[in-house]
């Protein structure tokens, strides 16, 4: 099981942010879509993430003013990235070691997808429900 099966399942649009947008800016798309990180794309690369801990960590610092500060100054760098074909569990143990919750997929240094820790549980749960239904069946019917 690879990362490219969540994609191939998950047609969401994939938001992002530039580095030179305002934070304010920023922060009000991810209240727009209700999401919790935005990948930062300058050109066609990857050059970090800046999500909800940014927010956090950036008001605690700097208040109010944290808002008129651009992306490119408060984003967390360089981002941690995977390919489509990672195998989920890998990703999973990534996130994990490295306390974060959102992975871009880059293909040729270009953005392809960029998938949550929800959604690598959620994948994997069905797997495991769908595995211990066939078990019962096949048990039932021995």
């Amino acid at each position: 099981m690879t990362i490219s099966e969540i994609l191939s399942n998950n047609k969401h649009s994939i938001f992002t942010a530039q580095p030179n947008e305002s934070v304010g800016e920023v922060v009000a798309r991810l209240a727009e879509h209700r999401i919790g990180a935005l990948p930062v794309v300058d050109g066609k690369e990857v050059v970090g993430i800046f999500s909800e801990r940014d927010i956090v960590y950036g008001i605690a610092k700097h208040g109010a003013a944290f808002l008129a500060k651009t992306v490119r100054e408060t984003m967390t760098a360089p981002a941690i990235t995977v390919s489509s074909d990672t195998a989920i569990m890998s990703g999973l143990s990534l996130m994990t070691k490295r306390r974060i919750r959102h992975l871009p997929v880059v293909e040729d240094g270009k953005l392809t997808g960029f998938v949550s820790i929800g959604d690598l549980v959620k994948h994997r749960i069905e797997k495991i429900e769908a595995e211990a239904a066939a078990m019962r069946d096949y048990i039932q019917m021995a």
